[in-house]
């Protein structure tokens, strides 16, 4: 009986050790180890998001993040076994991740519309598959959460001044649209950076910051007992205010760090405890800057000036024998292009001629030259007149006449509005000049984001509405930070 015992127990070690040799690390990365790799590969590409990126990628970003989360936290457990020894189904989850980061790094690398929309595309994948594991069992899950993008401070308009010595005047120049530290060459002081002047002493801000209103949608958020989710933003923490399925919180503004200029990232970390299961859930936000860029609208306007010359017309004569008078009528056409400016013209006689048995005597002729009515409106016609003025005299009048011509010249010229700063609070408007035929737009939005625009209407500006006034004759450029992308 005790040899068959301890033959028994002999067994039962050699199958425990069998069983703990086969489930420990035979060379291959741990479940832990792949969840890590996930997250640092998710941080490192945060890290390199430019201002296209922090905006265009963010819902490829947190769909990452979640998945990654709600897979730490059903397989944390196993956190030591082998991560080539989980079932396909799971390390396809696993695989999901991989693709949408490989996406993701690919849109970053490589920044263009193609890749922007294959890294949505993966998202949208990897979104199937948290929907579908969030229902397979207990454990919390994170789907979906509000705002994406937290909005500007307020009172954050007012004018930015460089800082110089006390009792300095300010240089030339000093105030810009953009004034970056630039690094700083040998013996030469690095720039100062802007200092924001909110307000005078006697003039606080009279406009607060709310709170940020945050909603998290998720399973298994919360239990009955235990206590309630806790977020922690900054140095911030606060409780979740409990619904079902939902989890809300009011974020102080303040929470959340941002520049004057440019987007930022901000983490938040949710905290949910059930039983004796802690699970982290990381939530990212895009912050908006105090300040939402610069434009320069340039116009080219076609329009006409009058342009004006005078026409003397060719010398007329008209001859007429004694005691008779005599007509010459001619009309004349402007040269091609112009028109007469039948206000601005007038008769020349320049010579009237005489005879009287072969004397000359200029009083003889009583004749003239007069604008007479024309057959073509367009036209000028005069008549010559030689008229004597006794039976026996012979008569030669000589005539002319001088008009201006006018016309329509084309004239083409650029307008240039200048650089000018976009505000979140006042919408900017740059007049349509008369005769505008072509215009382009420059934009620089969060000093990272440039585009240009030929067209009345771009659509694809993040966080910026473009149009024309009721009258068409001003363009509006109108800041806002729910015109999201």
């Amino acid at each position: 009986m005790v040899v068959l015992a301890s033959l028994l127990c002999v067994v039962s070690v050699a199958i425990v050790i069998v069983f703990v040799r086969a489930e420990a690390p035979a060379g291959g990365a741990t479940v832990g180890e792949r969840l890590a790799a996930l997250r640092a590969e998710r941080a490192s590409l945060q890290a390199r998001a430019d201002g296209e990126a922090r905006i265009g990628l963010l819902s490829s970003f947190r769909i990452a993040s979640l998945l990654t989360d709600a897979l730490a936290a059903r397989y944390e457990v196993d956190a030591d076994r082998t991560f080539d020894r989980l079932p396909d189904s799971r390390r396809q989850l696993f695989a999901e991740v991989d693709s949408l980061n490989a996406a993701i790094k690919d849109a970053i690398d490589w920044p263009g519309v193609g890749t922007r929309l294959a890294a949505r595309r993966a998202a949208d994948v990897a979104a199937v598959q948290l929907d579908g594991i969030a229902g397979l069992d207990d454990a919390p899950a994170v789907l979906a959460y509000d705002p994406g993008f937290v909005p500007p401070r307020r009172a954050t308009g007012e004018l930015t001044l460089s800082p110089g010595a006390p009792g300095a005047r300010p240089q030339d120049g000093a105030l810009r649209l953009d004034n970056r530290p630039g690094p700083a060459a040998a013996g030469v002081p690095a720039v100062t950076p802007t200092v924001p002047r909110y307000a005078p002493d006697f003039a606080s801000a009279g406009d607060d910051d709310p709170p940020v209103a945050i909603e998290v949608v998720g399973v298994h958020l919360a239990s009955g007992s235990g206590p309630p989710p806790v977020l922690a933003i900054g140095t911030w923490r606060g409780n979740a205010t409990l619904a079902p399925e939902r989890l809300r919180f009011a974020v102080p503004r303040s929470a959340f760090a941002n520049e004057a200029a440019r987007t930022t990232f901000a983490s938040g970390t949710l905290i949910v405890r059930r039983g004796s299961r802690t699970a982290t859930f990381q939530l990212l936000f895009t912050v908006l800057p105090d300040r939402p860029g610069s434009f320069a609208l340039d116009q080219r306007v076609r329009t006409t000036e009058l342009e004006s010359n005078t026409l003397v017309s060719p010398e007329i004569l008209s001859r007429a024998p004694a005691g008779e008078t005599r007509t010459v009528r001619r009309c004349f056409d402007p040269p091609a292009g112009w028109s007469f400016d039948k206000e601005r013209r007038r008769v020349v006689i320049v010579e009237r001629l005489g005879w009287l048995d072969d004397v000359g005597d200029p009083t003889l002729n009583g004749g003239s030259v007069e604008f007479v009515p024309e057959e073509d409106s367009r036209q000028i016609c005069v008549a010559v007149i030689a008229r004597p003025v006794t039976r026996l005299a012979r008569t030669a009048t000589i005539g002319r006449f001088e008009a201006t011509l006018v016309r329509d010249r084309p004239v083409e010229q650029i307008l240039q509005s200048g650089v000018r700063a976009l505000d979140w609070r006042e919408p900017a408007r740059v007049p349509i000049e008369p005769g505008m035929v072509e215009w382009k737009l420059y934009l620089r939005l969060f000093d990272e984001i440039d585009r240009e625009f030929s067209g009345l209407t771009p659509a694809d500006v993040p966080f910026l509405r473009i149009g024309l006034d009721a009258d068409g004759r001003m363009l509006v450029l109108r800041a806002d930070p729910a015109a999201e992308p």
